[in-house]
């Protein structure tokens, strides 16, 4: 019986990949045309998936730090609220975005992937960041720390394997992005993926579509290769906590920080 899903699996994904590697490797043999649009696209599709991570991170830190450290009314709204853009086909997203004007543009095309993404890294790290034991930052406090120093020495390493699996998540959904891609920037802002799609739809040309969907191939497979080894250097041991220790904001500026969010 173990055969029957070997077979599937066989013919249904590593035939299909074994075929476009191959076509690829053929079309390298040929040679690349200097000229082509081959690495600018290749470096606009990095480019643009490192920008959108980093991004993405800074956009969602104050809500992942809101959601995180204090219950409030309307909490779990918004981290709920904040999930919703992630699940939008990109039709309507690039529509929303072509509304304000924004064509053919790279803003655009960063934009809308911090739209998109802000709740991979709001889900991810608020989950381990709320559960961090409370004890290790009044240790810190009360041997003189300051609060950007407890953030930097205890919270933010322990939060290293957490924003490092969500910047993973960002930069695999950015690299290999296309509706937004397509509908924002058009040809004249192509990823590989979209450059895939150009060469195969609009000039029948395989071996050139082969060989860029080889290289996307490439950097997927470092992508990950990278995150499957990040979290073995970084991880720690500690002990998790309950969300039930988090508190209220008291005081005029906690509640102010924590108003806007």
């Amino acid at each position: 019986m173990a055969a029957i899903p070997a077979l599937f699996i066989g013919y249904f994904f590593l035939y299909p990949v074994a075929r476009i590697v191959a076509l690829g490797l053929s079309g390298l043999g040929e040679g690349i045309d200097p000229s082509s649009r081959l690495p600018r696209v290749a470096w606009f599709t990095l480019w643009q998936a490192v920008v959108s991570t980093v991004l993405t991170i800074l956009a969602a830190a104050p809500l992942t730090w809101a959601v995180s450290s204090y219950r409030f009314p309307g909490r779990r709204l918004a981290t709920a609220l904040v999930t919703v853009p992630f699940v939008l086909p990109t039709v309507v997203v690039g529509t929303a975005f072509l509304a304000l004007g924004w064509r053919d543009s790279v803003w655009a095309i960063l934009a809308a992937h911090v739209f998109y993404n802000v709740a991979v890294v709001v889900r991810t790290v608020s989950t381990l960041w709320a559960r961090i034991d409370p004890s290790l930052h009044e240790a810190a406090r009360t041997l003189g720390a300051s609060p950007w120093q407890v953030f930097r020495r205890v919270t933010l390493p322990l939060l290293r394997p957490a924003i490092a699996a969500a910047a993973s998540i960002i930069f695999l959904f950015t690299f290999t992005s296309f509706g937004v891609v397509l509908i924002l920037g058009g040809f004249r802002h192509a990823t590989l993926e979209v450059e895939i799609y150009r060469q195969a739809v609009t000039f029948f040309d395989l071996p050139m579509a082969a060989v860029l969907a080889v290289l996307q191939m490439v950097g997927v497979s470092v992508a990950l290769l990278a995150h499957s080894r990040y979290p073995e250097r970084t991880s720690v041991t500690w002990t998790l906590e309950t969300e039930a220790h988090l508190p209220r904001p008291r005081g005029a500026n906690r509640r102010a920080g924590a108003a806007p969010v």
